[in-house]
């Protein structure tokens, strides 16, 4: 969600200049809190997404320092994201924590689909086919599901026709707050936000035409060699192709590109831009959390969260702005390794 300047990066890589990035990127990452200037004589909490390796990212030289109370490292029950949790007492009057830890991202390209897909059990894949509470996978959105995809008997084809959608009637509203609350229903209405809601309304799409799909909620990378990107959260999304795996799919990205460079949709950018982002993203961005409507771990007192790909914090039981990094008090850096 940062601006024009890491987007004008973005596309000089992806529109011609590949070979430039050498597929992967690598650095380390801080975040540092300081919780102190918040009410005094309440419990603090706080929960950061804790990045972990896989296929596509490798995460390594974890550090954690601070004068909190207690701290480790949890799960939540639904969506198994990693969480580091850290408390401080009723008494404290400094609350610091420095979270840091290093990170290599490749490059995703995952387009060598099958010929044809393996048969599969949609059971398999319920929680990525079942509604949320602002993504709901009936009634309006069936309805649009089924116009996309009418005609379509793959799940493959499904995924495309939706992305396709996405890409042509999604637009970026540069107010939005944030990434966007991804609030579907809302979306179909005005079909402008973020890439949070551009993201769940292809989400929420593919459910309902029976295509498991899900958010990715990670932070972009900087480009250069030191940078502040505690504002550079991006969401993007994933969906499941039978007898191949999971697929990225980036429509938030090419409807930025259209809003940052004034480009018509039509144009050759663009139109390379969609081909990239689908079954694509850059190295310039590292996996936080998936899901929705999350119950951390240890359970915060506030209700699920929306999404968790920011920090999160409590202050005698009531939880802090975490779209305002100011008045929370916390700044996540990236330094080129």
């Amino acid at each position: 969600m940062r601006k024009a300047v890491v987007l004008f990066g973005l596309l000089a890589l992806v529109l011609g200049a590949a070979t430039a990035w050498g597929n992967s990127r690598s650095g380390t990452v801080t975040v540092a809190v300081d919780l102190s200037g918040q009410e005094q004589g309440q419990e603090v909490r706080l929960w950061l997404p804790y990045p972990v390796s896989d296929q596509d990212q490798t995460i390594g030289a974890i550090r954690i320092a601070g004068d909190y109370a207690e701290a480790g490292v949890y799960t939540d029950r639904t969506d198994g994201n990693p969480i580091l949790y850290a408390r401080w007492d009723k008494a404290a009057v400094s609350r610091k924590l420095t979270f840091s830890f290093s990170a290599e991202r490749r490059e995703v390209l995952r387009r060598d689909f099958p010929a044809r897909e393996t048969a599969w059990d949609p059971a398999d894949y319920r929680r990525y086919l079942a509604p949320t509470s602002l993504g709901p996978v009936t009634g309006e959105v069936k309805k649009l599901a089924d116009s996309i995809t009418g005609g379509k008997t793959t799940v493959l084809a499904k995924a495309r026709a939706i992305y396709d959608w996405a890409c042509e009637n999604m637009y970026r509203d540069p107010a939005t707050v944030g990434c966007g609350k991804g609030d579907v229903c809302a979306l179909l209405r005005k079909p402008g936000g973020k890439c949070t809601d551009i993201s769940s309304v292809f989400v929420a799409l593919c459910r309902a035409a029976g295509v498991p799909a899900r958010e990715v909620f990670g932070i972009r990378l900087g480009r250069k060699p030191t940078e502040d990107i505690t504002t550079w959260q991006h969401c993007w999304a994933e969906f499941f192709v039978p007898g191949y795996g999971w697929v990225p799919a980036d429509p938030a990205d090419v409807r930025k590109a259209i809003l940052v460079e004034k480009l018509a949709p039509e144009s050759p950018k663009v139109k390379e831009l969609r081909a990239y982002f689908w079954g694509g993203i850059d190295p310039y961005r590292i996996k936080l959390a998936t899901g929705r409507d999350i119950v951390l771990n240890p359970p915060q007192a506030g209700p699920p969260l929306n999404t968790f790909g920011y920090p999160y914090a409590e202050v005698g039981g009531k939880a802090l702005d975490f779209y305002a990094p100011q008045s929370f008090r916390y700044s996540i850096s990236y330094r080129e390794r």
